[in-house]
Parts: structure tokens; sequence; C-alpha cells
């Protein structure tokens, strides 16, 4: 439930008076320092001896006066000695004479005896007379027994007296409760120097500042499994390493909730609070900040948080120092961390060593991390082991990983089993896999159910997959011409040079967006698109920039464009350049161009070459278009009545 061990039960050294809630009584040691039993743990000869002599002057006190002050003192002294039977003595004679803190101490020496229903009778009797503590410790007493509502009338009169500890505990009744009313109380602990409550109000804050925007990625237009990210974590009790790192990438504003919960996760961090000072990191990650961010990692890790190891790995390998990320992932591993041994497999299957890859994707799965056998999966398919990839690909598909079931799928389709796959592709679909629900939209596509396709196509599209978007937007350019738009804005934006052409192509129709259309040409042209470059060629063509336009249109024809080559020759020709004219003509020719064979019959002519000149007639009837057939069939006919003068 989140509470503090036994010995955050305080002991006490105030006299016990009528006045609840006064919060004077709270003794601000923290409890962490007692040893077993209660007692202090010092860590030098000098320390001992100050307490031995503290111990001497109390109990001469207690002894001249018989004060109750006295001998509650001398019993909290001897509590914490550990002499529990020396102390019970004086503190039920200092409770006898109404002595508060005696009443609570009682309590807490009662309570490390195992006797907790008495602990809790001198616990209300001091709790009722204002002791904090008291209240605190009793508060916590009904909540091990399931009696919440007690539990928080405690915990409430101890936190509104002012207790740090019972700040936390009732934050932590009430977020077990899902009551908003928690992040006041952590606030309050967090303020008073609590360590955990400053982590845990700075998860809440964390938790409610916006994170940033990102497109989900996609398969490069072809069936076949992700493979590119090894070393990922399925989740489980604690949030993975990858997690964290994915939720701080990209960066946070550094003012509202963020900025307010780094404050706090820099308060816990500073005071030894190892999971915040991994949560910090990755914030520093997200912001850029790797030199500060590491250090706290490096903190964080050698305070046994293998998480912290494994985000540290990560930096190191980001950085190029592959060999340092391996200590930290390999010291995370062996802590338990799936999400380093992943990290591990990846780092030995790159450098080429399938056999200890294989052992720390095992290691991972031992480790209860499912991504252990997706990975597994991806080197058995890479070695051509495809019955056992199928095996492992099932195991992870199973237990939830939804790339495993997509890649499953491919596995599947990939060995002609289309209804074996089909029910893989769905789930992992549903799951929220993109490339599944593109896949998906592949395989209808090829059985004839355009309907369901577009579906499929159009939800990959609106979770960022390029390939997807392209698809719904070639059949929304037919009838909705604004949302094809839309798509093949996000196409392009993912990277497609066909997208970047088609938004050029369709932008180009309107005279009013026909100045922006030039932009994605260029872009898809400069990518090696071919039809692109013709039309970006033309474009700069009509400006007077020709030196412009015979660079794309060379671009264009040396890549096979059968209209590039055409346009090139045009340009030479009217340049002067009739023999490389001719050369370019003779390629889109033979490539199918009917108006280059044509050119070429014409040029053919006006030499002399009558026999030549009728062949690329018969080339340009054959190949088209109508008026290019019809116009090489008059100068075919011409040139047979002058071969036959």
């Amino acid at each position: 439930m989140g509470l503090m061990g036994d010995k955050a039960r305080l002991l006490e050294t105030r006299r016990l008076v009528a006045a609840p809630g006064d919060g004077s009584d709270q003794d601000d040691q923290d409890p962490s320092s007692f040893g077993p039993g209660g007692t202090t743990a010092p860590d030098t000869g000098c320390a001992t001896e100050a307490a031995d002599l503290e111990l001497e002057t109390a109990r001469r006190r207690a002894a001249e006066s018989g004060d109750p002050a006295s001998l509650s003192m001398l019993g909290a002294l001897l509590l914490r000695r550990g002499d529990l039977d020396g102390a019970e003595r004086h503190l039920r004679a200092a409770t006898a004479e109404g002595d508060r803190s005696a009443a609570n101490n009682l309590g807490v020496l009662l309570h490390q005896r195992g006797y907790a229903d008495e602990a809790a009778t001198w616990w209300r009797v001091a709790a009722v007379a204002g002791s904090a503590p008291a209240a605190h410790a009793l508060g916590r007493y009904h909540r091990e027994r399931g009696d919440e509502p007690a539990a928080e009338y405690w915990l409430r009169q101890s936190a509104e007296s002012g207790h740090a500890l019972g700040a936390y505990a009732l934050a932590d009744l009430l977020e077990h409760r899902s009551d908003v009313g928690a992040e006041r109380w952590f606030r309050s602990a967090a303020e008073r120097g609590h360590r955990e409550a400053a982590y845990r109000l700075a998860r809440i804050l964390d938790g409610r500042a916006p994170r940033p925007g990102s497109a989900a990625g996609g398969l490069a237009g072809s069936l076949g499994p992700t493979t590119g990210t090894r070393h990922v974590s399925a989740g489980g009790g604690d949030t993975s390493v990858r997690d964290l790192r994915a939720a701080a990438a990209g960066g946070r504003r550094q003012d509202g909730p963020a900025g307010e919960a780094e404050q706090w996760y820099r308060q816990a961090a500073a005071r030894g609070h190892r999971r915040a000072a991994l949560h910090l990191g990755t914030l520093l990650e997200g912001r850029g900040e790797t030199q500060e961010a590491a250090r706290w990692y490096l903190t964080s890790a050698k305070d046994g948080e293998p998480r912290a190891a494994c985000a540290l790995g990560f930096l190191l390998r980001d950085a190029g120092d592959c060999d340092s990320a391996a200590v930290w992932w390999r010291r995370a591993a062996q802590e338990g961390d799936g999400n380093a041994a992943n990290a591990l497999g990846a780092l030995h299957a790159d450098r080429g060593e399938p056999q200890q890859a294989e052992r720390w994707y095992r290691t991972a799965l031992d480790a209860d991390d499912v991504n252990g056998a997706y990975n597994l999966a991806l080197l058995c398919a890479e070695q051509g082991r495809t019955a056992q990839a199928e095996q492992w690909y099932r195991r992870a598909a199973y237990a939830g990983h939804r790339e495993a079931a997509n890649a499953l799928a491919v596995l599947l389709l990939q060995g002609g089993d289309s209804a074996g796959a089909e029910p893989w592709f769905s789930k992992a679909a549903e799951a929220g896999s993109v490339d599944a629900a593109f896949n998906l939209g592949i395989l209808y596509a090829e059985r004839g159910e355009e309907q369901l396709a577009f579906q499929w196509y159009e939800r990959a599209s609106v979770a960022g997959h390029t390939d997807a978007a392209l698809q719904v937007a070639m059949v929304l350019l037919r009838d909705d011409v604004e949302a094809a738009e839309r798509h093949l804005r996000v196409a392009v934006r993912g990277g497609s040079p066909e997208a970047a052409f088609r938004l050029g192509a369709l932008l180009d129709r309107d005279e009013d967006t026909r100045f922006e259309c030039e932009e994605w040409y260029e872009r898809a042209a400069r990518h090696g698109h071919r039809r692109a470059q013709v039309r970006l060629g033309m474009l700069v063509a009509e400006r007077g920039d020709l030196a412009a336009a015979a660079h794309w249109y060379r671009e264009a024809a040396e890549a096979g464009s059968r209209n590039g080559a055409f346009n090139l020759g045009l340009l030479l020709a009217r340049e002067g350049s009739e023999p490389e004219a001719a050369m370019w003509w003779a390629r889109a020719a033979e490539a199918g161009h009917g108006r280059a064979a044509l050119r070429l019959a014409l040029l053919a002519a006006r030499r002399g070459g009558l026999a030549e000149g009728q062949m690329w007639c018969a080339r340009a009837v054959e190949l088209g278009p109508p008026e290019v057939a019809e116009r090489a069939a008059r100068l075919r006919d011409a040139l047979q009545q002058e071969l036959s003068a």
C-alpha cells in the first residue's frame, strides 16, 4: 500500500497536553536512521560517546526528580538504544503521569514486540491529546486492518497538524482510492522534505503534462515484419525505460505541470530517491540535455536502479560507446531488466554474434519480457530458420505482442496461408499495429474487396502510415480532392516521393495553387522520381530556365524515362544539337514513345534517308497516339511515293 515501515512510527519527547492538532510534538528525525530495534546507528565513536553521555544525563535527571518528562526522555533514549525492558518501565511510569510523548513511544515499543492492538490503545490516548505522530501510527494501524474510514480520520488529524509522514500516508490512502485530494497531501509532505512524497507528486504532475505528438511508422509499401528495433520492452509492473524514453522524446515545455514535476523530481533525486533520478534523467534526455541526464542515470544506477543502468546504456550507445553501453546493459540484465537483455542481444546480433544474441534474448524472455520471444523470432527468420521463427512469433503473439502477430501473419502469408494470416493481421491491427492495418489493406485489395481494403488503409493513414495514406489518397482523388490532398500531405511528411509528385500534380491543376506545386515536384525529383523530374523540367522551361530544364530531363532520361528523353531531345534540337537530340529520341522511341519515332522519321526524311524514315514512320503508326499515327501514316505514304518515283 506504499506505507513506510514500522520504524516510521516516531518517538516523542513532549509532555501530554489536551491540545490536539497543535503539531508541537512532531519529531523531525528521519525514521530511516533508526537501526534494528528502533535504535540509532551512529557512524563514529564520537557519536557513541555522545549518546552514552545523553543517556547517563537522562538517567540522573529521572532518578533525582522523578519528573514525568525526564522519565519519558529516558524511556525514549532506551527505546532508541534497543533496551525495550528498561524503556517500557520508564515509559509506563511517564504515561501514568499523563505524558503524551511517553504514550506514543509506549505504542511504538509494544508494536515492536508484536502487541499491535495494545499499541493502538496507547496511540489513541496520545492522538486524542494532540500527538500527530501517534495519530499517524494509529491511522496506519487501521489501514493495515482494512478500516479505511478510521484510517483516513486519524491520518487526516496527523496531516492537518503538519506531520509529514501523516500527510504522506493520507495521500497514499487517497490515491489508492483515486481521490484527487491526494495531490494536496503529497505536496504538503513534499514541502516538509519527504522524498517519496516529492516523487509521487512529480509523477502526478508528470502524468498531467501534455506529451508531444508522434506519427507512427509503417512498412515500406510491402508486406514484411518490422525488424529495425530489437531492444523493446513489453511493459510490466514498472514502466520500462523504453517507454520512459519514448514518453520524454521530443521534449516538453518547461513551465506548467511539466516544469513543476521536474522540480519535485530534482528535490527527491537530490535526497537519494533513485526512481526520481531515473525520471529526471528521461526528462532531461528528452530535451537533449544528455550530459546532465547521464549524471542522473549514473546516480540512480549506482543506487541499484536497473532501468537507469539500461537507460545509461542507451545514452552511451547513442554516443558511439557500445562497449561501455554493454557494461551497463549487462549490469541491468543481471538484475532482471529484460529491456537491457534485449539491447545486449541486439548489440551481439549487429556484431554478427548470433549465439550471444540468442543467449541474451532468452535471458530477456526469462525476465518475462515478451520481446525476447519476438527478437528470437527475428533472429531465426534472418538465419532462415522459418519453423523456429514461427514458433517464437506465435509465443510472443499469444502473449499480446502486436508486432509479433503482424510478423507471424506475414510469415503465414508468404507461405501461402492467407486464411491463417488474416486473423493475426486483424488481432495486431486491433491492438494498434499500424503496419498490420496497412497489411490488411493489401490482403483485402488482392482479394478484390476494395471497400474493406480502403477501411484499413484509412485507419493506417490516420495513424500516420505513409504508404497507406498514399493508397487512400489515390482512391479519394476520384471523388474527394480535398480529402485526397490531406492524405497526400500525410504521405509526404512520411517521405514518399510518389505522394510528393501526386500532391504536386493535384496543385498543378489550379492556378491558385500552382505556385506551390513546383516545391513538391522538386522534392520528388530529388528522390529520383522520373515523372516529377519531367514535370519539373517542363515548369522551369516555361519560365525560360533551359539549363535547369535540361538537367531534370537528363536525370529522368538516364533513369529510363521516355518522356524525359523525348523532351531532352526537343531542347537539344532547339539549341542546334541535332545529332544528340536524335540519340535521345531514338532511346525514347525504342521505349515506346510515338512522337519520338515521328521526330526521327522527319529528321531522316530531311536528310534523304527515305528507307530509315519509312521505318520510323511505321514505328510511330504502331505506337500512336492517334494524331501521331495519322501524321506518320501520311509521311510514310509520301516517302513511299518518292521511293517509287
